[in-house]
């Protein structure tokens, strides 16, 4: 059996018996569940600022997994959503996609299937929290930072771009500095895997 990607992962149900039953086949596969009985329950314990993978139910007492995900979504959660549901439909799956869902599951549901779907939720969910986190990183950046960011990108030394924005090249020095200081970039090929991220700006 594959070792199972490192995170956590939590399953939000209201059926005592679905929740018992998915604990025990995830268990089988290596992956420790954290349990919560409604979408209220989930918000309030956990942290929705780290990766993780959240399985959700479709309809339960107050919050709906729509409306978790919702909200998730509003708060720029980096947790990949997985529905597991008993009373889903085409348009349900559409929806739940249109609005980031990572999968969409009817149960019962084969445990192989959800592992897998778990495991792919984990990596897409901590790659989703290093873009948020950088991208958080790079919207501190001042303009000046920022413009000569974009210079670097495109392949500028230090001397170019001295002369373009008519500048002390020590004034450009200083302010590269900074930049990598604040994207926390100890070089230059590590500065430019943030590249992708200054065209992805809200």
């Amino acid at each position: 059996m594959p070792q199972p990607i490192n995170g956590p992962v939590y399953l939000v149900d209201d059926d005592d018996a679905i929740v018992d039953s998915i604990t025990f086949l995830m268990d089988g596969y290596g992956y420790k569940m954290m349990c919560f009985n409604t979408g209220n329950d989930f918000l309030a314990k956990v942290d929705l600022s780290q990766p993780g993978c959240v399985i959700l139910d479709a309809r339960m007492p107050g919050l709906s997994g729509p409306q978790v995900q919702q909200l998730l979504s509003e708060a720029k959660s980096p947790l990949s959503v997985i529905f597991l549901t008993g009373h889903g439909d085409v348009p349900m799956a559409v929806d739940a996609f249109k609005n980031g869902a990572f999968d969409f599951f009817q149960k019962p549901v084969q445990g192989q299937r959800l592992s897998q779907s778990i495991a792919k939720g984990l990596q897409h969910s901590v790659h989703l929290h290093w873009q948020l986190s950088n991208q958080q990183m790079i919207n501190q950046l001042s303009e000046r930072e920022t413009q000569i960011f974009e210079l670097i990108i495109a392949g500028n030394t230090n001397k170019q771009m001295s002369n373009s924005l008519c500048v002390a090249l020590r004034t450009i020095e200083v302010h590269r500095s900074k930049l990598m200081n604040k994207l926390g970039a100890a070089n230059l090929a590590e500065l430019l895997k943030l590249a992708p991220l200054m065209s992805s700006e809200d």
